[in-house]
């Protein structure tokens, strides 16, 4: 939950109440009616006016300038690693995992006692 006096920005208009997406305003009250489907009263002081919204209609502004940050760094990472030729770290940050990662984690699955020792018997035996 929001708390009263944050500064919020409009990031959708599920309703449609012609909310200024994009807009901010400042958290105000919180709609404690059970009634109704709003959660938060917000205030725009650039058109002088209070909306009723969603949580989902909302997002604080650190959020939102903290995912810009890293949007604009996973840009950066990735136009040095084209600039670079740097197919590995390209990898990685495109699939959010680098090429050996995945032989890593098949040998890192738990096997059952049975299963362990079926296998050293097969290589034993080999």
């Amino acid at each position: 939950m929001l708390r009263l006096g944050e500064k919020i920005i409009f990031i959708a208009d599920r309703l449609e109440q012609n909310l200024p997406i994009g807009g901010y305003g400042y958290l105000i009250a919180y709609d404690r009616n059970n009634d109704n489907i709003f959660d938060y009263v917000v205030r725009v002081p650039k058109e002088n006016k209070h909306y009723y919204v969603t949580a989902t209609d909302i997002e604080l502004e650190e959020v939102l300038l903290q995912q810009e940050a890293e949007q604009a760094q996973r840009e950066a990472l990735i136009d040095y690693a084209l600039a670079t030729n740097n197919e590995a770290l390209f990898r990685k940050i495109m699939n959010g995992e680098s090429a050996t990662e995945p032989e890593k984690e098949r040998d890192k699955e738990v096997q059952s006692r049975e299963e362990f020792i079926k296998q050293i018997g097969l290589k034993a035996w080999i």
